[in-house]
């Protein structure tokens, strides 16, 4: 099974250096393409996989196409490609707001699409996948697209529907919590902590709170009462984040990501 990448950006580069991790498929069966010559260079001796020399040779090779441009270049990829493609051939859209109709228009032709919504913690193996598929596209090849998905973190099936709620909760969600180690980190230098061991200190707290929801079951709120002791420290920070609206900024955040995305 050849799988193709038209475009390798951040998201194209976690995506393939997690397939490469997972050690699900060899760089001999991984092709890719890109615009730039710096990216270029990337294929070929970071990842070293196998570099095409156009995205219509990318559709010539490979099984699965997965076509991880930006959004506003997507009308112009697949007018490129869209003659070559072949009934049996799986494409893998990972664009926000690219709904499975305005790609079919796209294709003008009947095509297996995947809509998917990967995010960057699939560089190491952490990412989370949300997809859903066309009526063209077998069981078997679902359970295909979701295993590639999956071998970079976690992927689950959605209704399309939810896939603006998607871009915002996963999708650039990560953005979200960088800031947020960032923030913590500097008020741990600001209270004397050297810089590298506060964001050491910070991120190892934020992958393990992240860990317990998982792996716990428990409600967040029951959790954040665990660390609460009554007249504590933890506390009185959680009274200042309330205060400060840490909850209805993030909500905003969101609401204002997922609108965005529905109007890409």
């Amino acid at each position: 099974m050849k799988i193709g990448f038209i475009g390798c950006g951040n998201m194209g580069m976690a995506m393939l250096n997690g397939i490469l991790a997972s050690g699900m498929t060899g760089r001999e069966e991984l092709i890719a393409s890109a615009k730039s010559e710096a990216t270029r260079d990337k294929i070929k001796h970071e990842l070293k996989i196998n570099l095409a020399a156009s995205n219509l040779e990318i559709v010539q090779l490979a099984d699965i196409v997965f076509l991880a441009v930006k959004p506003q270049y997507y009308a112009a990829v697949i007018a490129e490609i869209k003659a070559a493609a072949r009934p049996e051939q799986i494409f893998v859209s990972i664009a926000p707001g690219k709904s499975m109709q305005w790609l079919k228009e796209q294709f003008a032709a009947p095509v297996k699409l995947v809509r998917a919504m990967p995010n960057t913690p699939a560089m190491v193996g952490e990412g989370m996948t949300a997809y859903c598929v066309n009526e063209l596209v077998t069981a078997q090849e679902k359970e295909q697209t979701a295993r590639i998905c999956a071998c970079f973190g976690k992927a689950e099936e959605v209704e399309e529907g939810m896939m603006d709620a998607v871009t915002a909760v996963s999708g650039s969600s990560p953005a979200y919590v960088f800031l947020f180690v960032e923030a913590m980190a500097d008020a741990a230098v600001a209270a004397g902590m050297p810089r590298a061991k506060a964001y050491t200190f910070a991120a190892q707290a934020v992958l393990g709170s992240a860990r317990m929801v998982l792996e716990t079951g428990m409600h967040p709120g029951a959790l954040k009462d665990m660390v609460c002791s009554p007249g504590g420290t933890t506390i009185e920070a959680v009274r200042v984040l309330e205060e400060k609206g840490l909850r209805s900024s993030v909500m905003e955040a969101m609401k204002a990501c997922a609108e965005k995305a529905g109007r890409m």
